[in-house]
């Protein structure tokens, strides 16, 4: 298996699955008449961030894992979204911007560093398999599993399917 063939395709599986969350939620809010807002600023704990940072941050992992992977230039995506709508067509764009990789760009990647930041004042600098396996996908996914637990936590009808996109 390939790098990009690593990287890629699990980036864009869970983004379009998320997408799929995105329509059951807006459709839990109608059939509810929960004011979308609502559901887009739960968290399962007051201390956690909102349903709708989650995505963004999802959104985030993918689209700058592949750019610093490639060291290509890292997007910069204001996080602005404040409806469905919205964080559907961010989901969108980071598919469209993971999608437009091509597997030459991965080759080697696996092996060359990978800077990123760590905070406000500090950068790590990693081998881009570990880069890959031990930061960026993790918290990928990490965001990803909270947006679904944030979601079912609010009684949209979601499951496991939904989550792996399978549905």
């Amino acid at each position: 298996m390939s790098f990009y063939d690593a990287v890629v395709p699990a980036y864009v599986q869970m983004l379009n699955s998320l997408s799929g969350l995105l329509t059951k939620a807006e459709a839990h809010c109608a059939a509810r008449k929960i004011e979308p807002s609502v559901l887009i600023g739960s968290r399962l704990f007051p201390d956690m961030l909102p349903f709708g940072k989650q995505i963004q941050l999802v959104s985030d992992f993918a689209a700058k894992g592949c750019a610093r992977l490639t060291h290509t230039e890292v997007p910069s995506m204001p996080d602005t979204e404040t409806t469905f709508a919205e964080l559907k067509q961010r989901l969108a764009k980071t598919i469209d911007f993971v999608k437009s990789f091509k597997p030459e760009q991965f080759n080697g990647a696996d092996a060359k560093d990978v800077t990123f930041p760590a905070g406000p004042d500090r950068t790590v600098t990693l081998k881009g398999q570990q880069f890959f396996s031990s930061v960026s996908l993790p918290n990928f996914y990490f965001h990803a599993a909270t947006a679904h637990g944030i979601l079912r936590h609010n009684g949209v009808e979601i499951g496991k399917r939904d989550f792996l996109g399978m549905t």
